[in-house]
């Protein structure tokens, strides 16, 4: 049983090692410092991530066409931006990957979200962490360092997140 269980583990340790090789369209590695950039939200909040140490700092690329986009945005909305809008030691900034402000507005109204969306009209925040695939979450350390990133949206993964950024907040 005890030999069962190593072998399990092992492979799927493996396995994930394995993938997170594979990924070649992330650009940075965590430990790595984040890349600055500055957006400004559709409510016009400029958030320039230079002026943001000493905070966590979770930066979620998504497209409003994405189905595993559309999937993970209530959540995030629900369970991070409500639970952690108010402390002074959190910054959230939604980038919309190859949308303008007002496509943006539009979709917030339309499923009434209050997320702080910004606009990345030509990835140019995006190229600077990664080549493709969205949903993706960087969360960015109070040191500046990127602390975890993911690709992709499935619940499990997306409340181990959550679970990080609590820690990073303790």
């Amino acid at each position: 049983m005890i030999k069962r269980t190593l072998t399990l583990l092992l492979f799927f340790t493996l396995t994930a090692s394995l993938m997170a090789q594979e990924d070649d369209g992330t650009l940075n590695k965590t430990g790595d410092k984040a890349p600055d950039f500055r957006a400004t939200t559709i409510d016009g909040q400029v958030i320039d991530t230079k002026d943001l140490k000493g905070k966590v700092i979770w930066v979620n690329f998504f497209a409003t066409w994405c189905p595993p986009c559309k999937k993970e945005l209530p959540v995030l909305q629900e369970n991070v931006y409500k639970r952690y809008k108010d402390n002074k030691d959190f910054v959230l900034v939604v980038l919309g990957r190859e949308h303008n402000a007002e496509e943006l507005k539009e979709f917030a109204a339309k499923w009434e979200y209050d997320l702080p969306f910004a606009p990345d009209i030509e990835r140019k925040i995006f190229s600077q962490y990664a080549k493709q695939s969205i949903p993706r979450n960087v969360i960015i350390d109070k040191k500046g360092n990127i602390s975890l990133q993911s690709i992709g949206y499935t619940e499990e993964e997306f409340a181990g997140i959550e679970e990080h950024v609590a820690g990073l907040l303790k």
